[in-house]
């Protein structure tokens, strides 16, 4: 399968095909359908989704679903380059930002659903300062122990419809955001669900991101290691663990690129 956008080959990963090849055609994509009123998740693959996706079939359901999938992760991002496809890490707080900057542009409304009332309000006020002419339509933060099948859901999709929003951003951590975006598709009309991690505390500080110097060089990992050993050691020895057969799977996809420009 070719990429709409580059008319080169996708990266496949355990059955996910990413789709999006750079942060630029990521706005530019969410946006235009955000303006046709599509109803669409955006997924962000790591090593960490990798690992889900082979524990976790409603995970994997979920990920299916999505319309778009960007590159958050260097190990992905070197397989594509092998493959002879040009992809940028794009993760979920890298797209805040720009898309806020184009929704304002394009009069469309955003939701925030995320960890607490304090971080969504200081980012909601943040965000509308920022960017000229947005509007966070409104804001909620679910309890803390969060089932996408739930009566709190019921409740965020109820105020996620009433809102009006056109895009709504989910900082609620994989595989939550995925199962209730997900969920999103079947029972919201017009709205673009976007998982983004940590992306809304970054913005109202409850929580540093990596330095940029880390980010760059695909470091922001063992930075955030450093952080919090206990927390996130056992998870990136699990991503670890994926690698050689991430790595083994892909080759197929690597060998007959190759041999198709060659032909």
């Amino acid at each position: 399968m070719l990429n709409v956008h580059t008319k080169q080959p996708n990266l496949t990963v355990n059955g996910v095909t990413i789709n999006v090849p750079s942060i630029t055609n990521a706005v530019a994509s969410i946006v235009s359908a955000a303006q046709r009123g599509e109803n669409f998740s955006v997924c962000t693959l790591n090593l960490d989704h990798v690992v889900k996706l082979q524990q976790r079939p409603d995970f994997r359901a979920a990920y299916h679903r999505a319309k778009f999938v960007t590159a958050d992760g260097f190990p992905i991002v070197i397989l594509s380059r092998l493959l002879g496809t040009r992809i940028e890490r794009t993760t979920g707080a890298d797209l805040v930002e720009p898309l806020c900057r184009e929704a304002g542009k394009n009069r469309l409304p955003i939701f925030l659903l995320g960890s607490d009332d304090h971080t969504l309000a200081t980012t909601a006020r943040r965000l509308a300062k920022r960017f000229k002419g947005l509007k966070v339509a409104g804001y909620y933060a679910p309890g803390s122990n969060f089932d996408p099948y739930s009566k709190d859901a019921d409740i965020a999709i109820g105020n996620i419809r009433a809102s009006g929003a056109r895009l709504c951003f989910i900082a609620l951590g994989a595989p939550r955001q995925e199962l209730f975006a997900a969920r999103c598709l079947d029972e919201l009309d017009g709205t673009g669900m976007l998982c983004i991690g940590a992306a809304l505390d970054f913005i109202a500080g409850t929580q540093a991101r990596a330095p940029s110097v880390a980010q760059k060089y695909g470091l922001e990992w063992a930075w955030r290691m450093l952080r919090e050993p206990r927390r996130l050691g056992p998870r990136y020895a699990r991503c670890a663990a994926v690698v050689p057969g991430l790595v083994a799977r892909t080759i197929p996809q690597i060998f007959n690129a190759r041999m198709r420009k060659a032909a």
